[in-house]
This record gives C-alpha cells, sequence and structure tokens, in this order.
C-alpha cells in the first residue's frame, strides 16, 4: 500500500509562522524606535533594544513550535544587518569623525554578505558551522552561544549608550569615550565591559570576512583546475 504524503505547507503558512510574525514585530518596533531616534531618546533606545532581545524569541519559537524556515532565518539576519547600520548611519551623524562608524558598517555587512555566500559555495547548511576554521576565535564565537551574545549585546548596547551620552550633533568620539570612561560611575564600568565585546566582535568579523574570501578563492581554483 503506497504511503499518504504528508500535506505541503501553504506558502502563506510559512509567512505566518510564530516565529516570522516576532520577526516583522521587530521591523515594526524598529520603524518606530528610528522614528523617535532623535526626538526621544530613551524611547528609542527601548524600542531598539527590546526588538533586539526579540532575536533571541523567535529562534525559541521557531524550535519550539516546530517552524524554522529558511525564510524566517533570512528576515532574522536581515532585519539584524539593517537595524545595526540604521544606527551606525545616524551614530555618524553624531559624532566625528563619521567615517568610523560608516567603516564599521562597511565591515558588518561585508563581512555577514561574504560569510554567507561562502557557506553557500561550500555546500554547508548553516553560516555557523565554522568547526573547520583555523581561527580559534571564530570557532569559539559560534561554537559557544554565551560568548555570541556577549559580543553581539556588547556593540548594541555601546552604540546606544554612545547615542544616549551624545549631548549635540557634533560630538567627537574619542574625546566623549574618554571623558565617560575616566569618570567613577556604573556607566563608564558599563562602557568599558561593552567595549572589550565590541572590540572582539569587530575582530571577527576581520577574521570571517577573510575566511570567508579565501573560500570564495579556492572555489574558483578549484574550478579552473577541473577539467
Amino acid at each position: 500500500m503506497a504511503k499518504k504524503e504528508r500535506p505541503r505547507p501553504q506558502k502563506l503558512s510559512v509567512y505566518l509562522y510564530i516565529p516570522n510574525i516576532v520577526g516583522y514585530m521587530r521591523v515594526i518596533l524598529n520603524c518606530v524606535a528610528f522614528a523617535v531616534c532623535f526626538s526621544n531618546k530613551t524611547l528609542f533606545s527601548l524600542l531598539y533594544f527590546f526588538s533586539f532581545c526579540c532575536d533571541a524569541v523567535d529562534g525559541w519559537c521557531a524550535r519550539r513550535f516546530n517552524q524554522v524556515s529558511t525564510f524566517g532565518a533570512v528576515l532574522d539576519m536581515v532585519t539584524d544587518r539593517v537595524s545595526t547600520a540604521c544606527l551606525l548611519v545616524i551614530l555618524s551623524q553624531v559624532y566625528r569623525p563619521s567615517l568610523v562608524f560608516l567603516s564599521l558598517l562597511a565591515l558588518d555587512i561585508a563581512s555577514h554578505w561574504l560569510q554567507m555566500y561562502s557557506t553557500f559555495l561550500a555546500g554547508k547548511s548553516s553560516h555557523k558551522d565554522v568547526k573547520d576554521s583555523t581561527s580559534w576565535l571564530f570557532r569559539l564565537y559560534y561554537g559557544n552561544r554565551i560568548f555570541m551574545c556577549y559580543c553581539c549585546v556588547s556593540c548594541e548596547v555601546l552604540y546606544i549608550i554612545l547615542l544616549l551620552i551624545a549631548k549635540n550633533q557634533t560630538e567627537n568620539l574619542l574625546n566623549v569615550v574618554v571623558s565617560t570612561l575616566t569618570q567613577i560611575s556604573p556607566l563608564s564600568f558599563l562602557l568599558a565591559l561593552t567595549l572589550f565585546g565590541w572590540s572582539m566582535k569587530q575582530t571577527i568579523n576581520l577574521i570571517q570576512m577573510k575566511t570567508a574570501a579565501d573560500v570564495c578563492v579556492l572555489y574558483d581554483i578549484e574550478k579552473q583546475q577541473k577539467p
């Protein structure tokens, strides 16, 4: 007797997966947050950080309800990258030199895009599969969820702090950071803590970009060597 085929989910049902709905909520929260980023920094910070925290929520929902989808993974990553990019653009308008934040934006997008593309070329199912990497720091980042969480949270919190402590739109970045760090306060401790995690994340972004570029180059070499 022939086995009955399992009914395939309709396209609309995938769009309405619970984790994907959480993803749509993240987009809406970010839109509202950036609409008030200059008029109400406190509200912006709360909405932006809540949206960032929902990144973990949609992942939990996907596993809990068995609703993992490629669309959800792409939506998640695009939301992360776009929201961080928008915040970096805003900071580039507040601090001088603005090139610092624009360079961070370029590094963030380039490293993640190259990593995703190299994952496709290598035939891997996840961009987090870096067990074959020669960099222990790169393997630690994707292999240890606590360390990854610390680095990612540090970046976002640091950027939020920088926006909150800016008094005008012509701040000197180095002066503001040094001035805040030299003060004995919870804010200075938090800034120092996030600076370390931020520096780890930028180092990993550089390693990720170089590693992914090597995969692309090796793919070209192997392709040329085939008869």
